[in-house]
């Protein structure tokens, strides 16, 4: 607990925060686990994985692209309006909200410009999601608004999470071009790849930005979710739909966890800073992450042709080396908004969504396995050489 405190700002006197903190970190990691168990949720190649015949008829289902603009569309709001109308007085809440809206940002400009859709996604699958990154990323904010006044940490991690940020977003973007240019314009089949907006907008609107901190973090949430509206809009090539119960699940995950890291940061203002400062490391991670996922979600939209759904084996990146170069993007751009936040709240979300990832990550390796019998086996699922 003690070398903690080196790192993250004091725990604001809320009882909500405090919570938010611990469903978030355990809600996120049973995801993970469930996924590598085989309980998937319902979108991409897996958005029909859990449905008996009967059952699957029975769902709600979106279009790939618009489930995934639901999942992002809240939360990259939610980051842009707290940008604007919270009032920034520290450079670490600036920073924070940054990061949070440019990554939203690029994934929405990469599901409009970059991604091909081959599949759908169930409803309530999109919900979970979207709700889940809303309350992440307004919460996030919020706790980071709780520091402005406080102490600093007595490590400021604030411009190294900067330059993670910069890697993970352009890493996560370049490998999602590469699974995009997999199939052509009217290919669905899948191939082997190689080579919480409204609360974070609204945020920026309505609360006062009295800390740099806070400012960052509603910044960093609302771009991170428009970029995600962006890429459903622009990027992303869609080759099925989503279960409408899955895209409610997620898309009220996103919702609610921004929300509260948006609530959280917020309490932090009247609070000492941590002795170590990561701020500026986070602006710098988040900028690396957002611009890292986008350039991987560009390359993933360019694998397939207009009309086409079928999966394809992408090239370029690193998915020479990892299945999910773009996940490991995004867990960088996540880091980033723990190092810019440095609150309790951040750092459960993001071991939170580290878990998730890494069992998404695990089962798409695992269906690539199943489908292609010349996939090759170096290629681990997330971490290169590694796992």
């Amino acid at each position: 607990m003690m070398l903690l405190q080196w790192f993250i700002f004091p725990p604001p006197p809320s009882v909500f925060i405090k919570a938010m903190s611990v469903i978030s970190l355990t809600s996120i990691a049973i995801l993970g686990f469930s996924e590598m168990r085989g309980k998937h949720l319902n979108y991409s190649k897996f958005w029909n994985s859990n449905s008996q015949n009967s059952t699957s008829k029975r769902q709600i289902k979106l279009s790939g692209r618009a489930g995934m603009l639901l999942l992002y569309t809240p939360a990259f709001l939610a980051a842009f309006i707290s940008l604007l109308l919270l009032p920034h007085h520290h450079i670490r809440f600036v920073l924070l909200n940054s990061a949070l809206t440019l990554h939203f940002f690029k994934r929405i400009f990469e599901v409009l410009f970059v991604h091909r859709f081959s599949s759908d996604m169930v409803l309530n699958s999109a919900i979970v999601i979207s709700l889940s990154y809303f309350s992440s990323t307004s919460t996030m904010i919020y706790a980071q608004k709780l520091t402005q006044g406080l102490p600093e940490p007595p490590i400021d991690l604030m411009y190294f999470g900067i330059v993670l940020f910069l890697i993970g977003i352009f890493g996560n973007f370049y490998h999602h071009y590469i699974l995009s240019n997999l199939r052509g314009t009217r290919e669905k089949e899948y191939k082997i790849p190689k080579g919480a907006f409204l609360v974070a907008f609204t945020s920026l609107l309505f609360f006062s930005n009295g800390d740099i901190r806070v400012l960052l973090l509603k910044y960093a949430l609302a771009l991170h979710f428009f970029k995600r509206i962006f890429e459903v809009l622009f990027v992303h090539r869609f080759s099925g739909q989503m279960v409408v119960d899955s895209a409610i699940v997620i898309s009220l995950t996103y919702f609610s966890s921004t929300a509260t890291m948006i609530y959280t940061q917020h309490l932090t203002q009247v609070l000492q800073g941590p002795p170590i400062d990561l701020k500026y490391i986070g602006v710098l991670l988040f900028l690396t992450g957002i611009c890292g996922n986008f350039y991987h979600h560009y390359l993933l939209s360019q694998l397939r042709g207009k009309g086409e759904k079928e999966y394809k084996i992408p090239k370029g990146g690193l998915f020479g080396l990892v299945i999910g170069p773009h996940y490991l993007f995004k867990i960088i751009a996540f880091v980033r908004v723990s190092f810019i936040s440095q609150t309790v709240y951040a750092f459960c979300f993001t071991i939170g969504t580290l878990f998730y990832l890494m069992g998404r990550s695990y089962a798409t390796r695992r269906w690539y396995l199943s489908k292609f019998e010349d996939f090759p086996q170096h290629v681990k699922a997330l971490l290169p050489y590694v796992f």
